[in-house]
């Protein structure tokens, strides 16, 4: 819990700093580029997750692979490095975008369904959700078969089951009770 009030903080501090600056895409794209590096190698999740190896090794290391990257995220890598909070920069970048998305209005979530949803069908659930929610919703898909039928919407903290599993299960509570 600690950590993530951490990454909470350290992202709006790099947000208000690319917003006064500037540089939101630029640093948005570095971050995204330094996420991707972590999931693709395993080595360098290692590596970044070290307590053996030192902050200032780690930092020029950061120098030689992210040698592209906007001079304000690479101070923003060694400080947080040299805090010693390494470990959390995944979580910061997760958090940076979803300040970032909500600064532009778009509110995130996801849709899991029991089989592909066609365009008509997710463009029917969007306008009967849309309007709980300030902002453009961007839901992302995913397919469940054991669902059986129906789907499961997550928006921030609200979760909308329609499926047919939650329904026979709820089923069998009121025939068990």
């Amino acid at each position: 819990m600690a950590s993530t009030k951490s990454a909470v903080r350290y992202a709006k501090a790099l947000l208000d700093l690319a917003l006064e600056k500037g540089w939101v895409e630029e640093v948005e794209h570095d971050l995204i580029q330094f996420v991707g590096t972590v999931k693709d190698s395993n080595d360098f999740r290692v590596f970044l997750n070290s307590p053996v190896v030192r902050a200032d090794k780690k930092i020029s290391i950061y120098a030689e692979v992210f040698s592209g990257f906007q001079p304000v995220t690479m101070q923003f890598l060694s400080l947080v490095t040299k805090n010693g909070r390494e470990h959390l920069l995944p979580a910061i970048a997760y958090q940076f975008e979803r300040q970032l998305m909500k600064k532009r209005g778009i509110v995130s979530g996801s849709i899991v369904s029991a089989t592909p949803l066609t365009e008509k069908t997710k463009q029917d659930i969007l306008a009967r959700i849309a309007p709980a929610f300030e902002g453009t919703l961007s839901l992302t898909e995913s397919v469940d078969p054991s669902l059986i039928g129906g789907f499961v919407i997550r928006v921030e903290d609200k979760q909308i089951d329609a499926s047919v599993s939650s329904k026979l299960k709820a089923l069998r509570q009121e025939l068990v009770k």
